[in-house]
């Protein structure tokens, strides 16, 4: 619902929570639900050291998925608790505050919003944004948000890539790998990416400055398809998929490679012991390769040194996302569910208020 001119003082806040887990499987409408409740923006309602906020923007995300669970396997994230609204990435809209710091009309954004149309949030979780310096709100989502982050720390600080390293990345068209590519390009690497379609390939080669790239479903021998894009083996490998492609990138790697463990979004809709296997990690030690998984909690101290730099390539136009945007807070199962399908190019986004 929506808020214009003067803020009612009782709102109908539509909110999805968490009915049941999914363990395996898509996540659908029997594991989560839109519930409508009374919202109370008066002022006496708001909690010291909290604002009222409008939120505009959520991120869509892959991790969420492993939340939904009830499982404890894989990124080891807290479960949510039954009957709780799902949390996530998020901008909003300052419409009332009782602290000083922060005014009406302010937008701002933290990794705690629920995903609903209104909360209230204490201030020391808020970042502020200024929309004035040239750089769109979903780019705070995308470039700048969740994506940007986990391509910086895979290219910069677990892959250490040099000028001349050949680079593979897998999901390169999703929100991640569309950008750890441009990052890994500015570095003077040779980026191949594997995609789910012609159009996503092609998209990045002519759009993303990738030096070329493949259909997974088109080239489905995967190691056939990795001696013929790198002749001369794989440096670093972003994966973002795991399963198969990753036991075929092994058998690729050239000495003292590096991997940074993204993600595995081939597998999160299975229970463990379903999931691919991978059988060649004699490899690893033949080669000498440092295989390295990674959770952003763990570099939020570069997180200042990310934004500075991420700003200077966007403002010249050197790094860039592309977003899909569902519309209307009715939506958010349809934008999860979206990610594990190969509909979707880049950061997936809901928009909640106009």
């Amino acid at each position: 619902m929506a808020v214009s001119g003067a803020v009612a003082a009782v709102v109908e806040n539509r909110e999805w929570y968490i009915a049941c887990y999914a363990p395996k499987g898509i996540p659908n409408s029997d594991h989560l639900k839109l519930r409508t409740v009374s919202f109370s923006l008066s002022e006496n309602s708001i909690p010291n050291g909290n604002v009222a906020v409008q939120i505009l923007y959520i991120s869509i995300d892959p991790y969420l998925r492993t939340q939904l669970s009830g499982l404890h396997d894989g990124l080891s994230l807290p479960q949510l608790p039954l009957g709780q609204v799902i949390r996530a990435n998020a901008i909003g809209k300052v419409i009332r505050s009782k602290d000083t710091n922060f005014s009406e009309g302010d937008i701002v954004t933290t990794y705690m919003f629920p995903v609903a149309e209104f909360c209230f949030m204490p201030i020391n979780w808020l970042q502020k944004i200024n929309p004035t310096i040239g750089i769109t709100l979903p780019d705070y989502l995308s470039c700048l948000g969740v994506p940007g982050l986990t391509a910086w720390v895979g290219i910069e600080k677990i892959g250490k890539v040099k000028e001349g390293s050949n680079v593979y990345i897998s999901a390169a068209a999703g929100g991640v790998g569309i950008i750890a590519g441009q990052l890994a390009k500015l570095k003077g690497c040779r980026v191949i990416g594997s995609v789910g379609s012609d159009e996503k390939a092609k998209l990045l080669k002519e759009e993303c400055g990738y030096d070329d790239a493949f259909n997974y479903r088109v080239e489905t021998d995967y190691d056939a398809a990795l001696n013929k894009y790198f002749p001369n083996g794989i440096d670093f490998y972003f994966d973002n998929v795991g399963g198969k492609m990753l036991e075929a990138v092994l058998n690729h790697v050239n000495q003292g490679a590096r991997i940074s463990l993204c993600g595995m979004i081939s597998e999160y809709n299975k229970v463990w012991t379903e999931r691919e296997g991978v059988r060649n990690l004699l490899n690893v030690v033949g080669k000498e390769v440092i295989m390295q998984g990674f959770m952003l909690g763990s570099y939020v101290n570069y997180f200042e040194d990310f934004r500075k730099e991420m700003e200077v390539h966007l403002k010249e136009g050197k790094v860039k996302s592309k977003h899909k945007i569902y519309n209307g807070i009715e939506n958010f199962l349809e934008s999860l569910t979206s990610l594990f399908s190969s509909s979707n190019v880049g950061k997936v986004i809901l928009q909640v208020t106009p």
